[in-house]
């Protein structure tokens, strides 16, 4: 859903706990005007909480237009939407039940807004896993709880920068039990997804994915673990068939320290640390997490509540800003290459998609 006095995408925006950087980041973002010429940004919070925090930063100057619904919203405004009234408590530093529940609020509302489609993307400031916990939510983030609200079978934690896509098979599962997981039909459900998304969301015609293997030295041809062998090649030549351009499986260590990452328009790794250690030590500029797969656009910041400098003001809002503009780009690029196919007569001279990288050969690493 644009606007409907303009063309911008309405941009909803979780606020995280209350007490991490989450509302600081906010306002230290949007305080800056020329946001408002790309996007309406609304926040699902609560305004006396963000002016509390707004107070704490006599240089951001911002003012909120407070809305109970997206035909309120205030195109040259930062618009907040008020999931509670009740004045609150805010501890900035502090890890208590406080953060938990009323970050658990403002993603509840904003997530629904985000299905029914009154906003055109969601943007979600970090919560801390361990005091959202409750009857109601017992996922381990934002994530997979997303992904039962939408109801879709599987989705891609992809971080993304200029020079790199990284999508996770695996993404907050012990070490120990990671092998468990890399199966085919796992393999193969995040292969279509990445696939699909570099499409669609990126406008990729042909794009070119790279697995990373789970052993040293990619198995070494099963002495050093059978995965490779066993699972991931014939995975990869059953997705080829699908018409998905996929190759490895690649030793990590090299693939990354040999730039080999920037032949290809994705990345496939197998486990959390394997793809978000090199991804935050290479990516150009800020890295944005984006959910594939949710069948709407969902971004986040790539790091986590920070307690220990909440309300000093020492927040770098870079990521989350970031974290922004992808949910515009995506956003944008759905909406056109919707409204360019809509029309089969158009197609012709209609969007032409970027291009792939070029075409990707077996490396030796």
């Amino acid at each position: 859903m644009s606007n409907i006095n303009d063309n911008k995408p309405v941009i909803g925006i979780s606020c995280g706990d209350i007490n991490g950087i989450g509302p600081e980041i906010i306002v230290k973002t949007l305080s800056d005007t020329r946001i408002l010429e790309i996007c309406t940004p609304l926040v699902f919070a609560n305004n006396k909480v963000l002016n509390f925090y707004r107070k704490t930063l006599p240089e951001n100057n911002i003012t909120f237009n407070i809305v109970k619904g997206a035909a309120q919203l205030n195109t040259k405004l930062v618009n907040v939407y008020n999931c509670w009234e009740e004045d609150v408590a805010v501890t900035p530093g502090a890890l208590n039940e406080t953060g938990g529940k009323y970050a658990l609020l403002s993603l509840t509302i904003a997530a629904k807004a985000l299905k029914e489609n009154q906003i055109d993307a969601l943007v979600t400031a970090p919560l801390h896993k361990s005091n959202v916990q409750s009857s109601l939510f017992k996922h381990t983030g934002h994530t997979p709880y997303l992904k039962e609200l939408f109801g879709v079978k599987d989705v891609a934690m992809m971080l993304v920068a200029d020079n790199m896509k990284v999508a996770l098979l695996t993404e907050h599962v012990a070490i120990k039990d990671v092998a468990q997981y890399i199966t085919k039909d796992a393999i193969l459900s995040k292969l279509k997804i990445i696939n699909d998304s570099l499409k669609k969301d990126f406008g990729l015609n042909k794009p070119k994915i790279a697995i990373l293997g789970l052993n040293p030295h990619a198995g070494d041809e099963g002495l050093v673990g059978k995965e490779e062998k066993e699972i991931i090649k014939p995975t990869i030549e059953d997705a080829k068939q699908k018409g998905i351009f996929c190759f490895g499986p690649y030793s990590a260590d090299a693939f990354f320290a040999r730039g080999h990452h920037e032949k290809f328009d994705a990345v496939l790794a197998l486990y959390h640390d394997q793809g978000l250690i090199p991804f935050k030590s290479l990516a150009f500029g800020e890295g944005v997490n984006y959910t594939a797969g949710l069948g709407a656009v969902r971004t986040s910041p790539d790091h986590g509540t920070a307690f220990d400098i909440a309300g000093k003001g020492k927040a770098d809002e870079a990521s989350f800003r970031e974290a922004i503009f992808k949910a515009i780009d995506i956003a944008n690029m759905r909406n056109e290459i919707t409204t360019q196919y809509a029309n089969p007569l158009k197609r012709k001279s209609a969007f032409v998609m970027r291009g792939a990288k070029d075409e990707a050969i077996p490396l030796e690493i």
